[in-house]
């Protein structure tokens, strides 16, 4: 069967602490219906912290970020160290705050964050490779800090004005858009929409989600022809 291996980069499990599972699942969703095999990884590091996410507050648990993101995998997850961008057609990064935690550090420095030295690896070589990338919700701050001074990628994170302003300080290009809207910045590659930050109905995040994957495989390399 030729079909295009799609990464997931996942950050845990959980909005506040880790991948937004909804997020995470429509994306899977998404590249199921299409035929595309989903390839997911995540960080073989300890998460910034734990939230309990029915008080919201701060467990003094310790939790491993691979570890809980292969509970959205169904165990089928590799450590991104051993993930080479020849084994992609694309990625694909779900929202949550474990992607400006687990992922970079923009939950705790802002404009000023620093990416996962695994992540920034990645992405920079499949942006080499010229492969398609997706970042959702707050996930575009991570394309922003990696790509922004070099390359100003047009990204969108929803409408939040002091998001929208670290965008620009760090050197993309910010556009506003709504949740079942999405941006594709088709020199770099790259596309976004805004998913939970711009809306609480999981209907809307669906729509952006579909047309964030349905770009990402349009972009993505054919596959090759079985012999």
């Amino acid at each position: 069967m030729n079909h295009r291996r799609i990464g997931v980069l996942l950050s845990g499990s959980g909005v506040h602490d880790g991948s937004e599972i909804h997020e995470a699942v429509l994306t899977l969703l998404a590249l199921d219906r299409r035929g595309a095999e989903a390839v997911c990884m995540a960080p073989d590091v300890d998460q910034i912290d734990v939230i309990d996410h029915l008080t919201v507050r701060r467990s003094q648990q310790k939790r491993n970020v691979l570890t809980e993101s292969a509970r959205i995998a169904r165990g089928r997850i590799s450590p991104i160290r051993e993930i080479e961008p020849v084994d992609l057609d694309g990625l694909v990064i779900p929202g949550g705050f474990g992607a400006a935690k687990n992922l970079c550090t923009y939950a705790a420095d802002g404009r000023k964050c620093r990416v996962d030295p695994d992540v920034r690896r990645l992405l920079l070589a499949l942006h080499e490779q010229k492969k398609p990338i997706a970042a959702l919700c707050i996930a575009p701050v991570i394309l922003a800090s990696v790509f922004g001074k070099k390359h100003r990628p047009q990204v969108t994170a929803g409408k939040d004005l002091d998001i929208m302003n670290d965008l620009g300080a760090m050197g993309a290009r910010p556009q506003a858009a709504e949740s079942t809207q999405i941006s594709v910045d088709r020199e770099n590659r790259l596309v976004t929409t805004p998913a939970y930050m711009g809306t609480e109905r999981l209907a809307e995040v669906a729509v952006g989600i579909e047309k964030a994957v349905e770009a990402v495989l349009a972009m993505a390399p054919e596959p090759e022809l079985a012999v």
